[in-house]
């Protein structure tokens, strides 16, 4: 049985994504009217995100179809057992992770969230997809949830907060990384440091996915 295409983790799904597909929310329509540059310059902002992220705290603001199965199918290809994701917003990217682990064998995922209220309903929507048992959601600025107590390996990362972050996140965490760990960060062109890094580092191997997904790997 594949938890990703079963009862009750894909008719969930279905329903996140089509209530994020159809579901208006005045304040992420009026960011996507913004002007181009200046919605560049807001997403890659390290200092606006508090306010960004608190004025769309009813948009889901989720991965696409397709980067979720990528997700799903890296952390079963890794054999993935710790996982960190930034950014859980409703937790659509965290089910398809979740539902991974589960695949696995079982494991564990610290995810961290900004909003209180996106982190609740994070943590509703795992319940109703009896994956809850593997997470563990940590509200609060990343930068500061994720500076302590995680595991001493992590297997997969994934950046898909306050993309002006990226850069501060990874390398919060990447001491915890094993070789060979995978980083999946969405839309990392708005944080030019995080790119330049992981695709330039000695450290890192790293290829642009698709139109929106930098897929890294960790070097041995």
């Amino acid at each position: 049985m594949i938890t990703l295409y079963s009862a009750p983790v894909a008719p969930l799904l279905n329903r996140l994504f089509a209530e994020a597909e159809n579901t208006p929310v005045p304040a992420l329509t009026a960011f996507a009217a913004l002007p181009v540059d200046e919605r560049g310059r807001i997403l890659s902002s390290k200092t606006d995100y508090k306010e960004i992220y608190a004025n769309l705290k009813d948009a889901a603001i989720p991965v696409s179809r397709e980067t979720g199965l990528l997700l799903y199918l890296l952390a079963r290809n890794a054999k993935a057992r710790v996982i960190v994701e930034f950014g859980t917003s409703f937790g659509i990217s965290t089910l398809h992770l979740a539902a991974a682990l589960r695949d696995n064998g079982g494991g564990q995922l610290i995810t961290t969230e900004f909003e209180p209220s996106k982190a609740a309903r994070a943590r509703d929507n795992l319940a109703s997809a009896g994956l809850l048992d593997l997470v563990e959601i940590r509200e609060g600025d990343a930068l500061e949830t994720l500076r302590t107590n995680l595991p001493e390996q992590i297997d997969l990362l994934l950046l898909d907060g306050a993309k002006g972050l990226y850069y501060d996140v990874l390398r919060l965490v990447e001491d915890r990384l094993r070789p060979g760990a995978l980083i999946i960060a969405d839309n990392a062109d708005y944080c030019p440091e995080y790119v330049a890094l992981v695709r330039t580092s000695e450290g890192y191997l790293s290829v642009p996915v698709a139109d929106d997904v930098e897929l890294t790997m960790k070097r041995g």
